[in-house]
């Protein structure tokens, strides 16, 4: 029951959470096309008033036509005012108590991967924490160094490029690669909600009471906000992939899943920038054709490895490996001889090896009731113990356990030799 309170509280948390990021991605982006679709007006009574752009627009059966104003507006401002932080705030909140709730709670399971870094599920924990901790000083600290008066945005967006792919590299040296995804993604998340608590709501609310007050607001604040509002909108494509990566085992279980990641990265804000252009009336094609260049490499870097090295055994004949499989009566099982005599010959591999194979390493989550404690349903809905489910996903599962993604963490103790059983049987047309 609790397992299945604790899917419920998953369900409800990721629902939230995809919502409010819904919610404050669109906002974001059309804002920015807004910014950078106005218009210098051309009657003189707005130029008067100081409007600074405008811009004319239609949807759902109706004409809009927005003013912007960088100080001073000719008119009262009053609490009507429309503030735009809580689906931001939203988006970070729900997005971490599901990370807590998932990653945290399980560090164990979904953080360490003991082949690259033996570390326990609470200095796991504290390393995530700290990346998303980290992430915001680093990056809050090369703005403030590099373009305190945003006078060099150029030299700080390489800069921030260079962090987040060093984030990339070091998190897919200490987690699983599903997490070393999610943290890198978490990271930037977390700066774009942090830009808007610690810069650009406060800025704005400054301008805002000094207008009322009847003072000069200082112009850095709106330049400020401008600067640091840009930054999240070149996040945002990356960050949308990152966290979608999870149902991509390919990407994130290669052994330079971190040169993908930072692909991916570069082409998100790649094909981000030909939108921004875009609004403000410039439309280089070159852009978005460099961000599909960029992919084309990302795919050739992922490209599928060759099969499973296999180990140096005998020569097994296929009858004496079927024979292996089945275990003699009175023994425990068998499965140390089948691996022995699997890798031989890849013609002599049968499902009933792999089936040993799923009842021994997998099958204690991928089940209809799973025995693996914090699992209420099998992941993905793979339910390994029926021979129908294993090799209609043959491929699938195939990838996860040539990539040792799967087991996570290798709990259950997969053998080489076993996943070279699978690999063989898979590549013999999982017969």
């Amino acid at each position: 029951m609790e397992n299945y309170l604790l899917d419920w509280a998953n369900l409800l948390l990721r629902w939230l959470h995809v919502i409010a990021a819904i919610s404050w991605i669109g906002e974001s982006i059309y804002f920015v096309m807004l910014d950078n679709g106005l218009h210098k007006p051309k009657d003189e009574a707005s130029i008067k008033r100081g409007v600074f752009g405008e811009m004319f627009a239609v949807h759902g059966g109706g004409f809009y036509h927005s003013q912007k104003y960088l100080t001073n507006p000719p008119f009262e401002l009053n609490e009507d005012v429309h503030w735009s932080y809580w689906k931001s705030y939203t988006t970070w909140l729900s997005g971490f108590a599901l990370f807590a709730l998932l990653y945290l709670a399980n560090a164990s399971i979904y953080l360490v991967d003991p082949a690259k870094m033996e570390l326990s599920g609470a200095a796991a924990s504290a390393i995530a924490v700290g990346f998303l901790v980290g992430g915001w000083i680093v990056y809050d600290g090369l703005c403030r160094l590099i373009s305190p008066t945003m006078n060099r945005d150029g030299l700080l967006s390489i800069a921030v490029a260079v962090m987040v792919i060093g984030v990339a590299y070091a998190t897919s040296l200490i987690f699983q690669g599903r997490a070393a995804f999610l943290i890198t993604g978490a990271v930037m998340a977390t700066s774009m909600s942090a830009n808007v608590f610690f810069w650009i709501i406060p800025g704005q609310r400054r301008m805002f009471n000094d207008i009322k007050a009847g003072r000069t607001p200082n112009p850095l604040d709106g330049k400020r906000g401008k600067q640091r509002s840009v930054h999240n909108t070149y996040f945002t494509l990356p960050v949308v992939f990152l966290m979608i990566s999870n149902h991509y085992a390919f990407s994130y279980s290669h052994e330079y899943a971190w040169v993908i990641m930072a692909l991916i990265i570069v082409s998100g804000a790649l094909i981000r920038q030909f939108f921004v252009l875009m609004h403000a009336g410039k439309k280089l094609y070159a852009l978005p054709a460099a961000g599909t260049a960029v992919i084309v490499a990302a795919l050739f870097v992922g490209a599928p490895q060759q099969a499973l090295e296999q180990p140096a055994v005998a020569q097994t004949a296929a009858p004496a490996v079927a024979e292996a499989s089945a275990p003699a009566a009175g023994e425990a099982s068998a499965p140390a001889a089948a691996t022995a005599a699997a890798p031989a010959a890849t013609a002599g591999v049968n499902y009933a090896q792999v089936h040993e194979v799923m009842e021994k390493r997998c099958v204690a989550c991928h089940a209809a009731k799973p025995t693996q404690p914090g699992f209420a349903a099998a992941p993905a809905g793979l339910v390994l113990d029926q021979e129908s489910v294993v090799r209609a996903n043959a491929a699938r599962i195939n990838t996860a356990v040539k990539s040792k993604y799967m087991p996570l963490g290798n709990m259950t103790q997969m053998t080489d030799e076993e996943r070279v059983i699978v690999d063989q049987w898979v590549s013999a047309g999982a017969k």
